[in-house]
């Protein structure tokens, strides 16, 4: 794949999403976007026709975005990354607003990432249990 091109358009840097196929502004937190899409992608090995960026879905009727999904084989989702620019530390709060957020899509995995430091979670909605793991599971 084709990662991290960008171009000046409008007098603004855009970096190419090879997963989505367009050109989106660098802002910070796309950075660290792309960085992780790149990471799941290249390094781990997960198939980018699995992947979901800025999905939509609803939490309480308002509309909402994860910033990635990664999909299971059978197209159930898997794992949700939630990236934050750089400055943004990642705190407990972070970590709550994210369980709110999506504890809809009963997904197995949650990430958090600020492209400095990550944070991987699985999820055991059954059982109502949440375990830090070291890193990112092999999904594939």
């Amino acid at each position: 794949m084709n990662w991290f091109n960008t171009i000046i358009e409008d007098n603004r840097t855009k970096v190419f999403d090879p997963v989505r196929k367009i050109y989106c502004v660098l802002t910070p937190e796309e950075e660290v976007r792309q960085k992780m899409l790149f990471y799941l992608v290249e390094k781990k090995n997960y198939p980018a026709g699995l992947i979901a960026v800025e999905y939509s879905i609803k939490v309480n009727n308002l509309p909402k975005r994860c910033d990635i999904v990664v999909f299971d084989k059978e197209t159930k989702p898997k794992m949700i990354v939630e990236c934050k620019a750089e400055y943004v530390p990642i705190t407990q709060k972070v970590l709550d607003q994210a369980i709110r957020y999506y504890s809809g899509l009963n997904v197995e995995y949650l990430v958090l990432t600020n492209g400095k430091t990550m944070f991987c979670y699985h999820i055991d909605f059954e059982n109502k249990k949440m375990e830090a793991l070291a890193g990112l599971p092999n999904l594939f």
